[in-house]
């Protein structure tokens, strides 16, 4: 009997390739937890000096300041003002007196950060891919020009909030707390006194810029070769780094902010002294330009950098302890993040 045979059409094997890669930049969220953790631990390291800066860079002080300086030399006057008052504040007001502010500053500083840190990585990430997945001196510049300008107005009521409380001591006592200065602010100057100080706010985007581009610039340049790294990978410390990397990383956060300071730092009186609060019901200082010549007629160019040695003690060190966390944040959780998203599909 014979047997008629039947074809069957063997069905297609269909193969579902691997993801090697995360479905979506796992990281991202990664920078934006990172940045604030970055931005605690430097305020709060660095409180004390960041209460004096703001009241070596106001009216109240500055002009007493500037008599007892006589004929002291420009550098040695900040540094013996920055410590005459660290005492004093320590002596009328407490240890409580360096903390001023704190409060509204952590408010400010950890969303201030997290945005900051997420929006230049996002944006760095986006602009390579515009240009042509090249990450240039350009990119960077842009994507912390973005970042500063989306923080600043973001956050400036905070600061003028913060500014607020800083310049009150015990005995010209104006708020209770955060939430009275809040309320005066808007009770007496309404919406509009939240944004004092924006415009000179967007000029210290350009310290954010140079800090950034110099970061990136510095790093890349001492990043130890793939040789090296392969020779001390038995010496790996904190996120997959050695002690020489951090180094690195330390400096140039260090150095890109000394820099960034210097060139910018008269963009901090100005924002100063346009947040502060009214002198007899009047506002001395209405914008940045007005201000500017304000202040160097009346007290002078060297006015323009009041406060910059408690300023520049606060922010190289705070710089070096945020960039050190945030970086050793990003090593250590953000590759786990990533491996965390590989599927097979």
């Amino acid at each position: 009997m014979s047997v008629t045979s039947r074809h069957y059409a063997t069905p297609e094997v269909v193969q579902i390739p691997v993801l090697t890669q995360p479905i979506k930049d796992s990281r991202s969220f990664i920078h934006f937890i990172a940045g604030g953790a970055a931005g605690l631990a430097g305020a709060v390291c660095t409180s004390p000096l960041d209460v004096v800066k703001t009241r070596l860079q106001s009216t109240f002080y500055q002009q007493s300041a500037l008599k007892r300086a006589g004929k002291q030399t420009f550098l040695w006057h900040h540094f013996a003002e920055t410590g005459r008052l660290l005492i004093r504040i320590q002596q009328v007001e407490g240890v409580r007196g360096y903390f001023k502010g704190l409060g509204p500053n952590l408010i400010g500083v950890i969303p201030a950060k997290s945005i900051n840190f997420f929006v230049y990585s996002n944006g760095k990430r986006l602009y390579s891919e515009i240009n042509h997945g090249k990450e240039t001196p350009v990119v960077h510049l842009v994507s912390a020009a973005t970042a500063g300008i989306v923080t600043s107005t973001a956050t400036n009521p905070i600061w003028v909030v913060k500014t607020r409380l800083q310049l009150q001591s015990t005995t010209t006592r104006q708020y209770t707390s955060s939430l009275d200065c809040l309320l005066h602010i808007f009770r007496q100057e309404g919406i509009k006194g939240f944004y004092k100080g924006m415009s000179a706010s967007y000029l210290g985007v350009v310290e954010g810029t140079i800090q950034w581009v110099t970061y990136e610039h510095l790093k890349k340049r001492w990043a130890i070769s793939a040789s090296e790294k392969a020779l001390q990978s038995k010496k790996r410390t904190v996120g997959g780094k050695n002690l020489q990397e951090w180094m690195g990383n330390l400096g140039a956060a260090a150095i890109s902010k000394l820099v960034a300071a210097c060139i910018s730092y008269p963009h901090e009186v100005l924002r100063t002294r346009l947040r502060q609060p009214a002198e007899g019901g009047i506002h001395k200082y209405k914008g940045v330009f007005q201000t500017l010549k304000l202040v160097v007629k009346e007290e002078g160019v060297v006015a323009l950098y009041g406060g910059m040695s408690a300023h520049l003690m606060r922010v190289v060190p705070n710089a070096a302890v945020m960039f050190f966390c945030y970086e050793a944040i990003i090593h250590t959780f953000g590759n786990q993040a990533t491996e965390s998203q590989k599927v097979h599909l």
